[in-house]
């Protein structure tokens, strides 16, 4: 039995459709056929009936069955209309029921064989009965004379195998319309198989649910996002896609610029959205120019992190180099001692000591928070190091209360991101960068300036969208990250982010106070 059944989708669905089609043919035909018997019949009941009231309407059937001998006049009358008209018989009796004609002359004189008592109440009565010649369709209607007495009665019928007959000569047409359209059933059918198979692969419904639910788990416990875009419109988003970008509308009108734009092909892109670092990879779907596959990585966490890595490795060679020099003056301190020049070892000692003592003691002043001031201490050697004069501006003054404005995590990303960034793009005939930081309760504005050329317009807002570089070539690779790390903090504060080109490069974030609505949406997410 099963291997009557069709493996694949397509078969069984054809299958499935061509049983209804025969179902359908064969119903239809049966009631064509049944259509035509009655309206076989009904066209008999009409025609007996006019027949019979048309005889017994006549003047010289009355006068007939008044004479001696009524048989002798009404016979060859009704026999010629008999064959004329087709009919089975056409019999005219007497008020008892006396047959005065019949078909077979052998059956005039004996008592009709009917129902009589309709006709002589006055009233056209048909019916089916089986008579001498078998069951029939026959209709009685009475004779009036001309005192409007009942003086006979004439009945008409027609056999029912003689409408059998009739409707059965419509079985060959009814039997050939049926194939006809069974046939064209089929073929139709057979160009929808086709198609099925070219659409499923010839998988079966087995085969095509098993591969849907693999897949819709595979979407929804991968993490990595997905979105497909079919003639720029998203056909598809799995639940990391949802996440990383929110609920992307289908027309794309409000989505970001790489699922947005048209053509355009990302490999391994990092991408400033929605507070998120996203390495983004997209690929046209070939011969298409708005169809395309988009797949999403959160790179947030890790961009921190080698954010942090690149900070603590750029801290350590300065610890390195400051190692090695305190290392060549203590050579020298010990060699000046050795010299008998113990005054001037003491003076160098103390003075090398003074300087880095008030170089902290500044700094601790300025901002009140630990772990600021170590990445500020940090950067001061690196700079140094690389030969840049790094400076904390006079008018920086943080205290302890603005921790609830920007946490210190928050403000060692912000600080740290643009000293390096500052640090990278000095001038290297005048390298100096500048460093303010001020802020409390109300709010926390953080501003570092440096001597380089600045970023035009264009080039601040590519670098606010995505991980974007100004270096190129292999100086590039795995950079960008700064400005997007320092964008994700500011859009999660509702900051505002500056770039201007005044006494030097110059980039400001302003990070206002949190409203009591978000305060307290932050304190209950905590």
């Amino acid at each position: 039995m099963r291997r009557l059944i069709p493996r694949t989708l397509a078969g069984q669905s054809v299958a499935l459709v061509l049983l209804g089609v025969i179902v359908i043919v064969v119903g239809a035909g049966t009631l064509a056929v049944v259509d035509a018997r009655s309206d076989a019949d009904s066209m008999a009941r009409k025609e007996v009936t006019a027949i019979a009231v048309s005889v017994a309407e006549m003047p010289a059937t009355a006068e007939a069955l008044s004479a001696a001998r009524p048989s002798a006049i009404l016979q060859e009358i009704t026999e010629r209309l008999r064959r004329k008209s087709g009919v089975a018989f056409i019999t005219i009796m007497g008020p008892d029921g006396t047959r005065f004609t019949h078909t077979n002359p052998d059956r005039i004189g004996e008592k009709y064989l009917g129902s009589t008592a309709q006709a002589l109440a006055g009233l056209i009565y048909t019916e089916t009965y089986t008579g001498t010649l078998g069951p029939s369709i026959r209709t009685i209607a009475p004779v009036h004379g001309d005192d409007g007495t009942v003086v006979g009665m004439v009945a008409v019928g027609i056999t029912q195998q003689t409408l059998a007959q009739g409707w059965r000569s419509q079985l060959p047409l009814i039997v050939a319309v049926a194939l006809a359209a069974l046939l064209a059933a089929v073929a139709g059918l057979a160009l929808i198989r086709r198609r099925l198979l070219r659409a499923t692969g010839g998988l079966a419904p087995r085969d095509l649910r098993i591969m849907y639910e693999h897949h819709d788990a595979v979407l929804h416990a991968v993490h990595e996002g997905l979105v497909v875009i079919e003639d720029g419109r998203i056909v598809l988003s799995n639940d990391e896609a949802r996440r990383l970008l929110g609920e992307p509308e289908p027309d794309l009108t409000d989505a970001p610029e790489f699922l947005r734009e048209n053509g355009l092909i990302l490999d391994d892109e990092l991408v400033a959205h929605r507070g998120r670092i996203l390495l983004v990879n997209r690929a046209q779907v070939p011969g298409t120019h708005a169809s395309a596959v988009v797949t999403v990585r959160d790179r947030t966490e890790l961009s921190e992190a080698m954010g942090e890595l690149d900070s603590m490795t750029r801290f350590a060679e300065a610890l390195r180099s400051q190692a090695h020099e305190s290392a060549n003056r203590m050579h020298t301190i010990v060699a000046m001692i050795e010299m008998g020049r113990a005054g001037d070892a003491s003076r160098m000692a103390t003075t090398e000591l003074e300087l880095s003592q008030h170089l902290i003691d500044t700094m601790t002043e300025a901002v009140s928070e630990p772990a600021l001031v170590a990445l500020l201490l940090g950067k001061s050697a690196q700079a140094a190091e690389r030969g840049i004069a790094l400076t904390l501006t006079e008018d920086s003054q943080l205290d302890d209360s603005a921790t609830a404005v920007l946490s210190p995590r928050d403000m060692v990303t912000v600080v740290g991101n643009l000293v390096d960034n500052a640090l990278d793009a000095a001038d290297p005939d005048d390298p100096w960068v500048e460093v303010s930081v001020a802020g409390d309760r109300s709010g926390v504005t953080i501003v570092v300036a440096d001597s380089g050329p600045g970023m035009d317009p264009e080039t601040f807002v590519a670098a606010r969208q995505r991980g974007f570089s100004t270096k190129s070539g292999g100086d590039a690779r795995g950079r960008g990250l700064g400005l997007a790390l320092v964008v994700q903090v500011v859009a999660a504060h509702d900051g505002e982010l500056r770039a201007e080109n005044t006494y030097g490069s110059v980039v400001s974030v302003v990070i206002p106070a949190p409203t009591m609505a978000a305060a307290t949406g932050s304190g209950g997410a905590r």
